[in-house]
Parts: structure tokens; sequence; C-alpha cells
């Protein structure tokens, strides 16, 4: 068989992840156990392995019956409310927020006092109930309108008042600038000219992987894109591997694969998100190997 087999030097964790995973190992590797609020990453394999190392999820109820523990923040942030228990409970937290994230929930905090002072709106271009977007939302004291669409946006928003807009980091630019345009349009019907205040808050290393994975999609025959299930992004980068290449397949490990979508001289790319670690990966590309 002449099959090729390509792996995207592009794809796997972000550096917000990275840092998460290698502050857990850091301590893991002195300690017996840490816990951590939420998946440290939006993938199951990569949780199971280091759980076997000693890190334990705990959602916040669990969070919130902790005494005199330690406990990991990972990349996405948590709002003020997790860091305000911790000191009553006498919590030790490790804060992997990443850095992208956190100045972003301070941009929120203030915007919402701004809007605050102009009886506007602050809008949060993201996903309800996603950690990131519950630590920025955390930010407004429930003020924050979150809208995941521009259905959303049109019963939620009032359009006749102020709009300060942020996104979610891992959102799509495509979708972003629709909201927009949305917003600026339903504006000026209502003859509001000067009250949009627009932050493009979506980090463009996440951003950038789209027209990648286009690319590397439009190199191969067949495209297996590995993620965990949960992954917001995963979903979006295979929809754009998806619409690039319509023999692209979604799985979220070597077990998931089916060897009939391949032919013995097929060119095969994989590719994954930023929450998919490179063994991962490897490990699709060995079992394909193996079966060559």
């Amino acid at each position: 068989m002449t099959m090729n087999i390509t792996i995207d030097t592009n794809s796997g964790f972000c550096f917000g992840v990275v840092n998460a995973i290698q502050a857990a190992e850091n301590i893991l590797k002195k300690e017996d156990k840490l816990y951590c609020l939420g998946d440290i990453v939006h993938n199951n394999k990569e949780v199971e392995r280091l759980a076997e190392l000693g890190l334990v999820i705990i959602d916040h109820q669990k969070f919130s019956e902790l005494r005199n523990e330690k406990v990991l923040i990972r990349a996405h942030g948590e709002p003020p409310e997790t860091y305000k228990m911790a000191l009553e409970n006498g919590i030790e937290l490790i804060d992997a927020s990443c850095p992208v994230v956190l100045k972003l929930q301070n941009s929120v905090r203030l915007g919402n006092e701004e809007m605050n002072r102009k009886d506007g709106q602050l809008v949060i271009y993201g996903k309800q109930g996603h950690a990131e977007v519950s630590g920025l939302a955390g930010q407004t004291k429930g003020d924050a309108i979150v809208i995941n669409s521009k259905e959303d946006l049109l019963t939620k928003v009032d359009f006749s008042k102020p709009v300060n807009l942020f996104s979610q980091t891992t959102q799509s630019i495509e979708g972003f600038n629709d909201i927009v345009n949305t917003i600026d349009t339903k504006q000026k019907e209502e003859g509001v000219t000067e009250d949009f205040i627009i932050h493009d808050t979506i980090c463009r290393q996440v951003s950038h992987r789209a027209p990648q994975m286009k690319t590397f999609s439009e190199k191969h025959d067949v495209v297996l894109f590995v993620s965990g299930k949960k992954s917001s992004n995963g979903k979006y980068l295979y929809g754009v591997c998806k619409d690039t290449n319509p023999q692209s397949y979604f799985i979220s490990s070597k077990e998931e694969i089916d060897f009939s979508w391949f032919s013995d001289n097929d060119s095969i790319g994989i590719c994954g998100a930023t929450s998919t670690p490179r063994w991962l990966m490897d490990e699709v590309a060995e079992a394909i190997e193996a079966r060559k």
C-alpha cells in the first residue's frame, strides 16, 4: 500500500491549555492528588490520562464543600464568586487561567461599569453555560446578556439602547462579524448611531486555525479530525474540515476509526482541536499504519 499519513503541525493544544496541564503535572509529581474545577481540557482521553496521575475533576457543588484543599483553576477562568468561596473555605487556588481570558474578564468588568452609567447593555457572544462565558458573565454580577445566535440577539437586546459587545475567545470570526453587522443595522433602524462599542476578543491563536485547517483539508483525500465531543472549538473546526473536504470524519480515539473510509492510495490527514493532545493524534496515525 502507498497510503500516506500526515499529522497537522498546527493542530493540538493552545498555550492556555498547555500551561494548565503543565501546572497540574508539576504538582502531581510531588503530590498524590490535585482537585481541578471542571474538566481541565475538553478531551476525555487527556482527562483520563491525568486522572491516572491523581487529578480529580470536581464541579462547583463539590468545590463549595471542600475545606483546606488545593484546587486548580483551568484555562477557561472563573467568576469572582469562586475566588471569594476559596478564601472563605481555606482553599489554595492554583490559577491556570489563560492570560488572554484574564485580560478579557477585566475588560468585561470595566465595560459593564460603563454601560451601567449609560443605561446600556453589555452583550457577550458565546455559549451559555460554557465555563469561559460563565467566568465573563460573573464579572457583571448577572448584568451581561449572553447570545449565541442571531435569533438570541433579536430577542434579548434592546437596539434603542447603547451596546457594548464582547466575544468568547473561541467563537468564529464569521459569526462575530454577523452579530456586529446585525446590531449595527438594527441600531440604525432605531436612529442610534454612536452607541455601539465593538470588542473583537476572539483569540487569534484559535481563529487562525480555521484557515489553516481549510488548507490542510484540501491537501488530503481523507481527513480524520480528532477531538473530544465536549469541545466547542472541536465542533467548529471539524465543520471547517467537513465543508472543505466531505471525506472528513470526527473521531475521539483510535477505536472509532472505520477502515472502510480509506483506499490503498489515499492521502490521509490527521488534525484536531485546541483541546486535542498530540499523543492522541499520534495514536490514530499509528493505528492506521499498523493496518497498512
